[in-house]
């Protein structure tokens, strides 16, 4: 059974930096993609970035590009998310997520069958 536990939200003032963590078991996990997404209150759940299984490829939503950055770690089994120049408008539970499907478009949430419980991230302005 895969479990993807994430870590490390919090309240941070904007401007300020969070990295979030993800760890992920119960699966080759080295073999799949992984991604993050985040859903505000009262909105829908949204794609924010994913890497390939080798980690040579990364993608992100425009919204944050230049300032969030996924990076993962084979031997720790885990998924980073480094996230910079927050912006209230990051405010939202984020989630990691796991896909069996190697050749599906990671940017979709519908290709990933594991998540995980979220993690908050509260950024004030």
């Amino acid at each position: 059974q895969v479990q993807l536990v994430e870590s490390g939200g919090g309240l941070v003032q904007a401007g300020g930096s969070l990295r979030l963590s993800c760890a992920a078991s119960g699966r080759t996990f080295s073999i799949y993609p992984m991604g993050w997404f985040r859903q505000a209150p009262g909105k829908e759940r949204t794609f924010v970035a994913a890497i390939t299984w080798s980690g040579g490829n990364t993608y992100y939503a425009d919204s944050v590009k230049g300032r969030f950055a996924i990076s993962r770690d084979h031997g720790k089994n885990t998924v980073y998310l480094q996230m910079t120049s927050l912006k209230p408008e990051d405010t939202a539970v984020y989630y990691c997520a796991s896909t069996g499907d190697i050749y599906g478009d990671i940017t979709l949430k519908g290709s990933y069958d594991y998540w995980g419980q979220g993690t908050q991230v509260t950024v004030s302005s």
